[in-house]
C-alpha cells in the first residue's frame, strides 16, 4: 500500500515535473536535449546482460572510474551501461568513456518509465554510487531478478533525517539492495538505522581515495602557470556556490593586500553560475578573465573563472592552496580529495556533514583547516600562501593519507564479483528475457 500511494504520488506529480524541466530548459537549452529519456523512451541499443552503473552527477561520476576501469578489464566482454541525472554527469561520462559505454539519463521514478529502461539495457547487475535510493527501482530490480549493490554507501544524519514519512518505505526499498559496501563505520550504523540488513553490508572504505592524478596533470598545470607568471600566488575556490561567492571574492580583496600578484582561481559547481560569478568579478573591480572565453589568464588578470567542465585536476595542480566549496552555505561540502591527491593543503568552511569522515580525517592528519566563518577565509589563504613549509607539510599529509586509505576498489570489486557468480548458478535466475517475478 505504501508504495502504491508513493507511485500514485510520482505520478501526479508527472506535470510538475515536466513543467520544472521545461522551466530550467528555457533557461539552460540543455535540460531541453533527450528529455524523453528520463521517461524511459530511446532507441533500444541492442544489448543484453549489461553491468549497470549509476552515478548521479559529476562527483559520483568521478569517485566511479576506478571501479568503472577495473569492471571493463574484468568484464571486458560485456557491455556497460553508465546513467546519470544531471547534465554536466552525463557530460562527464561522455567526456571520460565515449563509445566504451551505452549512457542514458535514469529515468524518473515512475515504474513504467524503469520498466521501458530494463528492457532496452537488459542489465544482470545494477551498481548504484553513494545513496540513490529510489522505491521503485530497487523494488522493479528486485522484481526482474537483477541484484543491487550500493557502492561508496554514505547516508549522513542530515540525509536519514530528511527522509522522514516515506522513511518506512525507504526503509523497505534499501532491503532490496543484495549488498551495500559502506564508506566508513558511520555510514554503515546510519544505513543501518535506516533498514539495511547488517548481514548484506561492510565498511570497505571510500573509492575515491583509489583515484589516480591522470597522466600529464601536473603538467598541465605548470603550464598554465606559465602563461599565469610561473611565481605568482595562486589559489582556486573549487565548486563553490550561490552564498558563497561573494565572500570568496571578498576574501581575494584581502588576499590582493598581502600579495597584490595573487591569482584567484574560480571554479562554480552548477554552469548556470559560470556567468554570473564572472559579472561579479568583473563587478567589484578585478580584472577577470574566463576560460570560455579568454583561454587563459594573462600576467595582469586577479580572477580567473573556470567556466568550462572537467578541468578541476589541472586547475588545482596550477595551485597553492584549495578551498573546497560547499561548506560556507550549509550545502554540506564537497570531494576533498581530488585536491588532496595533488598534495595541495585543503580548506574548508563549517559545512562539510556530506564529507564528515573525510574531512575529520584529513584535518586530524594535518592535511586541511576547516575556517568557521567567512570572514576568516581571507586570512587564511593569506597565511597559507605566505609560508611555504606549512603548505608542503599539509601537502605531504595529504597525500600520505591518500596512500593510507587505498584499497576500496579492490575490496568493492570483491563484493561485485560474488554477485555476479551468485547469479549465474542461482538455480531457476531470470533469463534476459524474463518478465518480473511477481
Amino acid at each position: 500500500m505504501q508504495r502504491f500511494f508513493y507511485t500514485l504520488t510520482m505520478y501526479l506529480l508527472t506535470p510538475v515535473i515536466l513543467y520544472r524541466l521545461a522551466a530550467r530548459g528555457l533557461r539552460y537549452p540543455y535540460y531541453f536535449e533527450r528529455w524523453r529519456e528520463r521517461f524511459g523512451f530511446f532507441p533500444a541499443p541492442g544489448i543484453r546482460d549489461s553491468i549497470w552503473i549509476h552515478a548521479v552527477s559529476v562527483g559520483e561520476v568521478n569517485a566511479a572510474v576506478p571501479l568503472i576501469e577495473a569492471l571493463m578489464r574484468r568484464y571486458a566482454d560485456t557491455r556497460f551501461v553508465i546513467t546519470t541525472v544531471t547534465p554536466t554527469g552525463s557530460e562527464r561520462v561522455q567526456n571520460l568513456f565515449g563509445d566504451r559505454v551505452f549512457h542514458v539519463y535514469l529515468p524518473y521514478d515512475l515504474t513504467a518509465s524503469i520498466e521501458r529502461f530494463l528492457e532496452r539495457v537488459r542489465p544482470r547487475i545494477i551498481v548504484i554510487m553513494e545513496t540513490e535510493i529510489w522505491p521503485n527501482l530497487f523494488m522493479t530490480c528486485k522484481d526482474h531478478g537483477i541484484p543491487i549493490v550500493i557502492a561508496n554507501a554514505r547516508l549522513s544524519a542530515r540525509s536519514l533525517r530528511g527522509y522522514g514519512p516515506i522513511r518506512p518505505l525507504v526503509r523497505r526499498a534499501v532491503r532490496n539492495a543484495r549488498f551495500i559496501a559502506a564508506q566508513s563505520a558511520a555510514d554503515a550504523e546510519r544505513l543501518r538505522q535506516l533498514g539495511a540488513p547488517p548481514q548484506q553490508m561492510a565498511v570497505v572504505g571510500n573509492l575515491k581515495f583509489d583515484m589516480t592524478v591522470p597522466a600529464g596533470a601536473q603538467e598541465q598545470g605548470t603550464e598554465f602557470r606559465r602563461h599565469w607568471g610561473p611565481d605568482r600566488p595562486v589559489w582556486i575556490a573549487a565548486s563553490t556556490h550561490e552564498g558563497e561567492e561573494m565572500a570568496v571574492l571578498e576574501a581575494h580583496t584581502i588576499v590582493l593586500r598581502r600579495f597584490p600578484d595573487a591569482l584567484l582561481l574560480i571554479a562554480p559547481r552548477h554552469p548556470e553560475r559560470f556567468k554570473p560569478v564572472a559579472a561579479a568579478c568583473r563587478s567589484l573591480g578585478f580584472t577577470t578573465a574566463t576560460r570560455s572565453d579568454n583561454g587563459q589568464a594573462d600576467p595582469a588578470a586577479q580572477c580567473f573563472v573556470i567556466d568550462t567542465m572537467g578541468e578541476l585536476l589541472r586547475c588545482y595542480a596550477a595551485a597553492d592552496v584549495a578551498f573546497v566549496g560547499g561548506s560556507l552555505v550549509p550545502i554540506g561540502g564537497h570531494n576533498l580529495l581530488e585536491a588532496a591527491a595533488l598534495a595541495k593543503p585543503v580548506i574548508v568552511g563549517p559545512h562539510t556533514f556530506n564529507f564528515a569522515e573525510v574531512t575529520e580525517g584529513l584535518i586530524d592528519r594535518g592535511a586541511a583547516i576547516r575556517i568557521e566563518s567567512s570572514e576568516a577565509l581571507g586570512p587564511a589563504i593569506v597565511r597559507l600562501l605566505a609560508h611555504e613549509d606549512e603548505r608542503r607539510s599539509m601537502g605531504a599529509a595529504a597525500h600520505a593519507a591518500m596512500e593510507r586509505e587505498r584499497g576500496a576498489v579492490k575490496r568493492t570489486m570483491a563484493i561485485i564479483e560474488t554477485m555476479l557468480a551468485e547469479r549465474e548458478t542461482a538455480p531457476g535466475r531470470p533469463g534476459p528475457d524474463a518478465g518480473p517475478d511477481r
